[in-house]
C-alpha cells in the first residue's frame, strides 16, 4: 500500500504568522493560520483537515460495509464536526461528531444504523484517533 505525505511551512510567530499545506498530489494547497484554528479566520485548520479525512473514510468504510452485506448505498453524505478547545493542559481535539445520511434500497434504520456503527469502529481514521470521544448520528435519508 502506498505511503501519503503532506508538507506544512510556517512563517512568523504562532499569533501573527502564517502557512501553507500541500499535500502530494497537489490537491490540497492551502493557507492555515491561527485564526482559522482559534476563532473564525478564512484559511483552513489542521482540525477542518481532519474532519474531511474523517468524513471521508467513514463513507467509504460505511459503503464498503453495506455493499459487501447485499445493500449497496445509492448515496451517502457524512458531515464530521471536530471540537478543538483549551483545556487545563493547553489545546485538544476533544470530540468528533460524525452524522451521516444515506440512501439505502431495501434497508431499514436498524440496519443501518448498525452498519454505520461498524464504519465508526472501523474506518481507518477513527482507529487512528482512537484517543478522542466519537459521536454518531446515523439515519435513512
Amino acid at each position: 500500500m502506498p505511503v501519503r505525505s503532506a508538507t506544512a511551512e510556517w512563517s512568523g510567530t504562532l499569533m501573527e504568522g502564517a502557512g501553507r499545506l500541500r499535500s502530494q498530489t497537489g490537491t490540497i494547497d492551502a493557507a492555515y493560520d491561527w485564526r482559522s484554528r482559534s476563532a473564525e479566520g478564512t484559511t483552513t485548520s489542521p482540525e477542518e483537515l481532519i474532519a474531511a479525512a474523517h468524513a471521508g473514510c467513514f463513507s467509504m468504510a460505511l459503503a464498503h460495509g453495506l455493499s459487501q452485506a447485499g445493500s449497496p448505498p445509492s448515496s451517502i453524505r457524512t458531515t464530521a464536526k471536530v471540537h478543538f478547545e483549551k483545556g487545563d493542559s493547553g489545546f485538544s481535539i476533544t470530540r468528533i461528531d460524525l452524522e451521516t445520511r444515506a440512501t439505502v434500497p431495501g434497508l431499514d434504520e436498524a440496519g443501518f444504523r448498525q452498519h454505520a456503527e461498524n464504519a465508526k469502529k472501523n474506518c481507518p481514521v477513527s482507529r487512528a484517533l482512537t484517543g478522542v470521544e466519537i459521536t454518531l448520528d446515523a439515519g435513512l435519508a
